[in-house]
């Protein structure tokens, strides 16, 4: 039986030699100017990618991989926001002023979850699978919506849902990862 991390780093070495089946670069189509009224189709290079799978591929746990997917997700941010306009997105809403390219929860949520997709489907998650988009409601007149992500049977508290949040920073920050049920209660950063 291999060892996680080094099955993961003989998967890297394969991959940065050319082993392995070649997959092309990835296209995702991100979200922006509030409630995913427009989109930007952007790539990503294999190079990229393979830095991403070195990243998450170093986790031996689902704590470690939730850790990896917060920094996998400002990367990927940061490298959409070269080749569309979200780079003008400021932490929540209202720090935007207007600007083309401001995202609101929704882009985030559908954003965020259609690149969990692209790394699930390319098995860059190991100890979690992608869950559909969740949203809460306080005070009857707010509501905020995330990407979620639960471990799955390889971890030790399976079923545990996470929101992986990337709405809470500044364009590029690694995503906030909280449990669910403590995201509902509405924890998480104070975006004013």
């Amino acid at each position: 039986m291999m060892r996680p991390r080094l099955g993961a780093a003989l998967l890297a070495v394969a991959a940065a030699l050319g082993g392995g089946a070649a997959q092309a670069d990835a296209r995702v189509a991100i979200c922006f100017n509030y409630g995913c009224l427009t989109e930007a189709e952007v790539v990503f290079s294999e190079a990229q990618l393979a830095q991403v799978a070195g990243l998450l591929g170093r986790a031996a746990s689902a704590a470690e991989e939730r850790a990896a997917l917060a920094e996998a997700m400002g990367l990927l941010y940061r490298w959409a926001g070269t080749q569309s306009p979200i780079s003008a997105d400021r932490a929540g809403d209202f720090l935007d002023d207007g600007a083309y390219g401001a995202m609101d929860c929704i882009d985030h949520a559908e954003s965020t979850t259609r690149l969990l997709r692209l790394l699930e489907a390319r098995g860059m998650l190991r100890f979690h699978a992608v869950e559909p988009i969740r949203r809460r409601t306080r005070w009857l007149v707010t509501q905020h919506f995330s990407a979620v992500v639960r471990e799955n049977a390889e971890a030790p508290r399976v079923g545990a849902s996470f929101v992986v949040d990337t709405w809470f920073g500044e364009h590029g920050d690694p995503a906030v990862v909280l449990p669910l049920e403590d995201w509902l209660d509405g924890e998480g950063p104070n975006v004013s």
